[in-house]
């Protein structure tokens, strides 16, 4: 009998075209927990003023899919719910929704992940295997310099160029970048799709540029940070947020400065110590330092019940990659007039041939759509609230 009113809504959804009449699609055992959750959360309402995931929760009554997904990327994973929840394990409602939210986030990433063949990878993507093909890619640059007789040389004055012709670098890593950036792109863009934001406006393009610079909902709700290990609150994991993504941009801003310099105004490299291009990378990998160690010893102490921990693996490979990046471009940068630059060169652009080859599926997505889901919560709680509750 069910399958036949399902049929018979389909064939009425079909013959009017209304699409939103047909059966939602089946939902996986995470996404059903997720939905659980959140029926139990609605009902409550005690952590509403928490961060954005409960006020977008209050304006549903039911969860879909598309629903779960954006919920999910919208939870920064604070925790400051489960530790405020009085149904919260050994509660027999079992009430986790930081951890409920962060499996069904790790399930997104591989459901739309571009092209969808590669989304295992997110589940593959480990310390053991960021490390190793970072070493692997290190090696092969430096046997490549050791075949030209210059793995160890008389100093160059920090001609990067004289190992590696400014033409070759950028063969070898603009198609590693670019094809990074359309598949999280073309990712995103299906995610956008499914979650049916509403009409942009420059208003809640501002909001939610400022809450994604900000972190603003790392603060736990009240401004004091999330939690970590314990009920203590703490603003650290905030602060090495800031320091990893500033330091990335920093770093970032660094290659497009000299970018400009080289095209633009003929400046060749190297760059001197006091040069702009120069101060921001230092900038930037001092804040590539101390972000991912910062991060990287908040998750070794992070709470058993926050997460999931399945994920961890990804999290701490993205944190290992960023830090040796940081780490050998500094290195490169101080002995860049010894004649150990080569091997210094090589091992630098290893790491960093590793962390873009990465960048599409691993932890780097999920900055990616949370900062979509952070743009569709500041379009929505602009439109008007559809729930009429006790209204005829």
């Amino acid at each position: 009998m069910q399958q036949l009113e399902a049929l018979t809504r389909e064939a009425r959804a079909l013959a009017v075209g209304d699409l939103t009449l047909l059966p939602a699609a089946p939902l996986s055992l995470h996404e059903a927990e997720v939905g659980r959750q959140m029926q139990i959360c609605n009902a409550c309402r005690y952590c509403e003023g928490f961060c954005a995931v409960f006020p977008a929760m209050t304006r549903r009554l039911e969860f879909g899919q598309a629903d779960i997904h954006y919920l999910a990327n919208l939870c920064h994973n604070c925790g400051a719910c489960l530790h405020a929840c009085q149904y919260a394990p050994p509660h027999e409602f079992a009430v986790n929704v930081p951890q409920a939210m962060a499996r069904v986030r790790g399930q997104t990433y591989a459901d739309y992940a571009w092209p969808p063949a590669l989304g295992k990878l997110y589940q593959r993507n480990g310390v053991t295997v960021a490390l190793a093909l970072a070493a692997a890619l290190a090696l092969f640059l430096a046997m490549v310099i050791s075949i030209r007789g210059t793995l160890f040389h008389a100093p160059l004055a920090g001609n990067f160029y004289a190992v590696f012709p400014h033409n070759l670098l950028v063969a070898m890593f603009a198609p590693i970048f670019l094809f990074a950036m359309l598949a999280l792109s073309l990712g995103v863009r299906r995610f956008w799709r499914d979650v049916s934001p509403g009409a942009l406006n420059s208003s809640a393009v501002a909001e939610a540029t400022s809450n994604a610079l900000r972190l603003k909902f790392l603060d736990g709700g009240h401004g004091e940070g999330c939690n970590n290990e314990d009920d203590a609150w703490t603003l650290w994991r905030k602060r090495f947020h800031h320091a990893t993504f500033y330091g990335f941009m920093l770093c970032f801003a660094s290659t497009c400065t000299a970018t400009v310099y080289h095209y633009l105004f003929n400046w060749q490299a190297p760059y001197a110590m006091t040069s702009l291009p120069v101060l921001l990378g230092i900038a930037g990998g001092i804040g590539l330092l101390v972000g991912p160690a910062g991060l990287f010893r908040l998750n070794l102490r992070r709470h058993p019940l926050h997460g999931d921990a399945a994920q961890k693996p990804m999290d701490r490979a993205f944190i290992a990659l960023l830090f040796f990046t940081s780490l050998t471009g500094l290195a490169l940068m101080i002995w860049r007039d010894t004649p150990a630059m080569a091997l210094l060169l090589a091992v630098h652009l290893g790491v960093v041939m590793a962390l873009f080859a990465t960048l599409p599926y691993g932890k780097f997505a999920h900055g990616v759509y949370r900062c979509a889901a952070l743009l569709k919560w500041a379009i929505e709680k602009r439109q008007p609230l559809l729930l009429k509750l006790g209204d005829d």
